[in-house]
């Protein structure tokens, strides 16, 4: 018997730990899991489940990422639900919003739970299909990976034995969230426990009934923000106000740890890593000469045990044993092996002096295509707006002083509907600081632009020679029309 299941990929968390590459706006399940240019994360777990007894994805995520969900999933020329959450409230709300979902166009459905920013190796999917029937027979199925060391940063599923009538299938004792470390070694030990993998399989009327069940008031707080969800059917913003009401806890607190329909299915013929910290990043990588991990324009010499990695210049390591070196447009983490826990105290440091460095990388992506910033001085601001074929925006004044679009690359159309003109390669338009220009890619190319924005009102001369000379720089550096 064949069953429909629905993979479910949860967007949420920061992965503060893999700063620099990690930002608020750009997480980690969002970047690169290789060289710079490969599969990210995101993309890699929906990769795993594009196959025979699953059906299109539906990723749950924060409105924020809700630009760069949909750019990276047509980078693979696929389309699934996308459900926007317009506030962060832990993983249950997320699942449950997705269950319902699933309900609605396929009642039979089941949903497989999958964090984003995972990496396996194996075939999780023969498991995954083993233990169809046992959920489509209202058991609540959690994957449990088999430990290999006394992780206290991992949650723990300890067996209860085998589940009669379900080959592969056990029952769950109990949960073991975060133990310390002699717990982990004792849980290790007993070799009836296994690290939570976060992956769970279900159909979704048993988990909106065990939410009625356990959640009632966040059930009904997610179904009416469910309910009255704005933006096209397969592009769901939820409603905030009722959303906000919702239980602010993960699906194992609210769901898993209560329920008399939860099971465990074992899986040992793959390997995983939630990949949380740069350590990890050097365990699961390819290494080469003298145990190193090295990405991008790299050159080491003496060096071992190592991950250099470089986004945007030459990086050169000499004479380092146990190091990480991450650099990036904009900042560089250098950081000894035995503290790469460590990095989030930086994080904690930016977040709490404001820094850009922590909530964006100098590229950003938006709906109609990205924003990359170029330059910022004491009196203005350079960035570059690519606008994707087909996309528009309206590109707004800063409020305090006029700012300038020059085109650098391809072709648009400005102005008001009715009203357009078109804008080509090397023309420069004046916005007024309390303007916004509409501007349209009509074209199949993409339309790049350089707006130089001025933090106060300049003197007219003035304002003319560096914009004049910010938009030569820009012509000449620029791709052939």
């Amino acid at each position: 018997m064949s069953y429909s299941i629905h993979p479910v990929i949860l967007c949420g968390g920061m992965g503060s730990r893999l700063w620099p590459m990690s930002r608020v706006e750009q997480p980690k399940q969002f970047q690169p899991v290789g060289a710079k240019g490969s599969l990210t994360y995101f993309q890699t777990t929906i990769q795993r489940h594009r196959s025979t007894g699953f059906q299109e994805p539906i990723v749950v995520t924060n409105a924020r990422h809700a630009a760069i969900v949909d750019r990276q999933m047509r980078e693979l020329q696929l389309r699934g639900l996308v459900i926007a959450e317009p506030v962060g409230r832990n993983t249950g709300p997320a699942v449950l919003a997705a269950a319902l979902a699933v309900l609605q166009d396929d009642p039979d459905g089941q949903l497989l739970v999958l964090p984003s920013d995972h990496i396996i190796k194996g075939d999780l999917n023969r498991t995954v299909l083993a233990m169809a029937r046992a959920a489509d027979e209202g058991r609540i199925v959690t994957f449990g990976i088999e430990p290999g060391y006394p992780e206290t940063g991992f949650g723990y599923i300890v067996d209860g034995g085998e589940y009669v009538g379900y080959p592969g299938l056990h029952r769950v004792e109990q949960f073991a969230e975060k133990p310390n470390f002699d717990r982990a070694v004792e849980l290790i030990t007993s070799g009836a426990a296994y690290w939570a993998s976060g992956i769970s399989l279900f159909r979704a009327d048993t988990l909106v009934e065990e939410f009625r069940r356990y959640d009632p008031v966040g059930y009904a707080a997610v179904a009416r923000a469910f309910a009255k969800a704005s933006g096209p059917k397969d592009r769901l913003l939820l409603e905030e106000s009722h959303f906000a009401q919702a239980t602010n806890q993960p699906t194992e607190r609210i769901v898993f740890e209560r329920s008399a329909a939860i099971a465990l299915a074992p899986v040992r013929d793959i390997e995983w890593d939630d990949v949380g910290a740069w350590n990890a990043v050097h365990q699961i990588s390819e290494r080469c000469a003298d145990n190193n991990v090295t990405r991008g324009d790299v050159i080491t010499v003496d060096t071992a045990n190592s991950l250099v990695q470089s986004d945007s210049r030459l990086v050169a390591v000499i004479g380092m044993r146990d190091v990480i070196v991450v650099e990036t447009a904009d900042a560089v983490l250098v950081a000894h092996r035995d503290h790469a826990q460590s990095v989030k105290q930086v994080v904690e440091t930016l977040m709490a002096e404001d820094r850009p460095e922590v909530r964006s990388h100098k590229v950003r992506d938006t709906a109609w295509g990205q924003v990359e910033h170029l330059a910022k001085a004491r009196n203005y601001e350079m960035r570059m707006l690519t606008v994707e074929p087909g996309a528009s925006l309206r590109v707004n004044g800063t409020g305090v002083a006029p700012s300038m679009l020059t085109v650098i690359s391809g072709a648009g159309y400005c102005g008001a509907p009715g009203a357009e003109m078109r804008i080509e390669r090397g023309l420069t338009l004046p916005i007024a600081a309390d303007h916004a220009l509409p501007v349209r890619n009509g074209t199949t190319e993409v339309l790049r632009l350089i707006q130089l924005c001025f933090s106060s009102e300049p003197a007219g001369s003035k304002t003319e020679t560096l914009a004049q000379v910010v938009a030569t720089h820009a012509l000449r550096n620029a791709p052939a029309a």
